[in-house]
């Protein structure tokens, strides 16, 4: 994977990094999870879960639903987490493990393969360590918070896949047939060349109950890892947090990094964290296509994840909780609502991850696009924390690292 931009004369369908990233991206194998235990190998995977807050124990139930996956040890800071999640699934107790190592004592034991749903900040360090021992590797997005730790994400994706591993990351949008097939027209040309894009990222306050109990005790260090989502080091800040599935989707329709990037944004809310509440970035991509991006954390009234790609020839409209739509003149697409997404996304990559296993597809094509996409937060961060003009090579080059203040935790 090459992480520079470069031009070419070969418009939208450009590489940015491996070779076919994009259309790997668009083509990945979707099967039916209904099917995917009674065709596969037949066999049962020993998993394990690092990171039990709520969306580690909200996704063990995916890959319990599936039939494929024994539930065999879990990993958190906090023993009160590992309790939950152990209690849940019928984990025993030599099998939780806590404290910031605590994920090198699962890696320990025998395992398949991992589920990383640990704060941002420690993704990397996870799957490397996951990928080093030996384990199929379930990596939630975002996959880093700095440019260090794509370039560490990239190197896991391949080695996993030389040691014939899976990493799989774990972005429900792409994983959908309606928008796989939304893009795979615009890429095929349907609405012609492409001219500009919005996306945007607008939802109520989130993170609130993190905020109330780090109100508690602001230096406090557990409760700072408890409310990490209001930690712009720990979390990446939300346009790298949860920002990124509106811009994983227009690097996904556009299958490019950008050139340069302009931002703003700020914060409003009282909140004790330091993370952002909104921010507004122009991306200029080759080809002369301009991105115009927005998101906020604030208010009620209006809540959209979209994208929207306008062509010569027509418009492509996506939406992570409604239509996906492609039209021109002549012609419409029409791959209904997605009113699901949340939890179809994750089923599809579940049977995807088991499938890869067992089937023995170890040539991950979620990594680079994932790669991409992350760094396409970091660029719209950075421009926006500057408040000027910063290009993709620049960033690269700055190869800026983030380190959490982890003092007074416990190993």
């Amino acid at each position: 994977m090459n992480l520079k931009s470069k031009s070419t004369n070969q418009g939208i369908n450009r590489r940015q990094f491996i070779a076919g990233a994009g259309t790997a991206a668009v083509g990945l194998t979707i099967l039916n999870p209904q099917l995917a235990f009674g065709d596969a190998a037949n066999r049962k995977l020993n998993l394990g879960l690092i990171g039990c807050g709520g969306r580690g124990q909200w996704i063990l139930k995916f890959f319990a639903d599936h039939g494929g996956f024994n539930l065999v040890a879990c990993a958190d800071y906090f023993q009160d987490k590992v309790d939950a999640a152990g209690e849940k699934y019928g984990i025993p107790a030599t099998k939780r493990f806590t404290g910031l190592l605590g994920y090198k004592r699962l890696l320990e034991q025998k395992l398949d393969g991992v589920v990383i749903e640990s704060p941002p900040y420690f993704h990397p360090e996870h799957a490397a360590a996951a990928v080093d021992a030996g384990k199929h590797v379930y990596c939630a997005k975002p996959v880093a918070v700095d440019v260090p730790g794509c370039r560490t994400i990239e190197s896991s994706g391949k080695i996993a896949t030389k040691n014939n591993l899976c990493l799989l990351v774990d972005f429900q949008l792409r994983a959908h047939p309606s928008h796989q097939e939304a893009v795979k027209r615009v890429h095929a040309g349907m609405i012609g060349q492409l001219v500009s894009m919005d996306c945007c990222y607008q939802t109520g306050l989130v993170f609130a109950s993190q905020d109330a109990e780090l109100r508690k005790n602001p230096k406090n260090p557990e409760l700072r890892l408890r409310a990490w989502g209001s930690d712009r080091t720990l979390s990446g800040d939300v346009i790298t947090e949860q920002n990124i599935h509106a811009l994983d989707l227009a690097s996904w329709y556009l299958d490019a990094s950008p050139l340069r990037a302009y931002g703003t944004g700020g914060r409003k809310r009282d909140y004790v964290g330091n993370c952002w509440d909104h921010f507004a970035v122009i991306y200029y991509f080759p080809n002369d296509i301009v991105v115009s991006f927005s998101s906020k954390q604030v208010g009620h009234g209006y809540d959209d994840i979209m994208c929207r790609v306008y062509g010569l020839e027509g418009t492509a409209e996506a939406h992570y909780f409604g239509d996906v739509i492609v039209r021109t003149k002549d012609d419409i697409y029409n791959g209904g609502k997605t009113p699901n997404l949340y939890a179809e996304g994750v089923t599809y990559n579940v049977a995807t991850f088991y499938d890869s296993i067992t089937k023995g597809d170890f040539s991950n094509p979620t990594v680079a696009p994932s790669v991409r996409s992350n760094l396409t937060t970091i660029l719209g961060r950075t421009a926006a924390y500057k408040r000027t003009e910063v290009t993709w090579d620049k960033m690269l080059r700055a190869n800026e690292k983030w380190t959490a203040d982890l003092k007074g935790l416990k190993a």
